[in-house]
């Protein structure tokens, strides 16, 4: 059962408002504190900054069933994925494919072209944290296969309005 005195991290609408995110807590010069909560989607996929510092990000990813994104890769930033719950399936380039699932981690280097797929009738949660390759460039920057910039909450990403189940949470 969830705990409703936790504090639920603010989700994030655009590439600005996660910049913007990360820029304010990496302020900070202490250690920072976070609770791993998330209410689920019905439709669509979130993302919560949870904690930030110049060079690494952390965030709570949640994607309802079928929820996707489409082939990029990061140009500025090495991030790893750990799966918390649900399943997906990984695609490369030349359509290889790697089925994850709970307590499953995959590590993208910086440049390295990848999508994937939540799939199976729960919606996928994946932790993310990201390490800056230059902390002076934009650490979301993304690239199509024709390595033109791919902005992560486009309709060419496959982004949806999302839907919050009223009383389902991730915890």
């Amino acid at each position: 059962m969830s705990d409703p005195n936790k504090p639920l991290a603010k989700i994030a609408n655009s590439a600005s408002e996660w910049n913007a995110e990360m820029a304010r807590m990496s302020q900070s010069k202490v250690p920072s504190f976070f609770h791993i909560r998330a209410q689920l989607p019905k439709q669509g996929r979130t993302n919560q900054v949870l904690g930030a510092s110049r060079h690494m990000n952390v965030v709570l990813k949640t994607y309802a069933s079928g929820g996707e994104n489409e082939i990029h890769a990061h140009s500025n930033e090495d991030h790893v994925f750990v799966v918390l719950q649900g399943e997906a399936t990984f695609y490369g380039p030349r359509n290889e494919t790697r089925e994850v699932a709970k307590n499953d981690c995959v590590l993208v280097p910086c440049g390295a072209f990848y999508w994937f797929l939540a799939k199976g009738d729960e919606p996928l949660v994946m932790l993310r944290v990201g390490a800056a390759v230059d902390p002076d460039a934009d650490i979301l920057a993304r690239i199509d296969m024709e390595g033109k910039p791919f902005d992560g909450y486009s309709e060419k990403n496959k982004e949806l309005p999302y839907i919050l189940h009223e009383d389902k949470f991730f915890e």
